[in-house]
């Protein structure tokens, strides 16, 4: 099913407020919004900002419920412990 234009803008709103909270690359959250249901995928590097997503998309103006569905996981740096 495709986003309404009012969906496509509340999910470009939540993207935009998880990058103010610093949650992007090396973290890949892919947010979809569908009458006002945020949902989060994805991985974060740190369990803190797993939280602080779901605040952020909570409180986008719109935003009616979120499901968290982020994985923590360590950014790869390269070399295996």
């Amino acid at each position: 099913m495709a986003q309404s234009s009012a969906d496509i803008k509340l999910t470009q709103a939540v993207i935009n407020k998880l990058a103010m909270r610093g949650i992007r690359t090396p973290c890949k959250v892919t947010v979809t919004v569908e009458s006002g249901l945020a949902t989060l995928t994805g991985t974060v590097t740190q369990a803190h900002q797993k939280m602080a997503a779901t605040s952020a998309a909570s409180g986008t103006s719109g935003v009616k419920r979120v499901v968290n569905q982020l994985v923590v996981k360590a950014a790869e740096r390269g070399q295996r412990a």
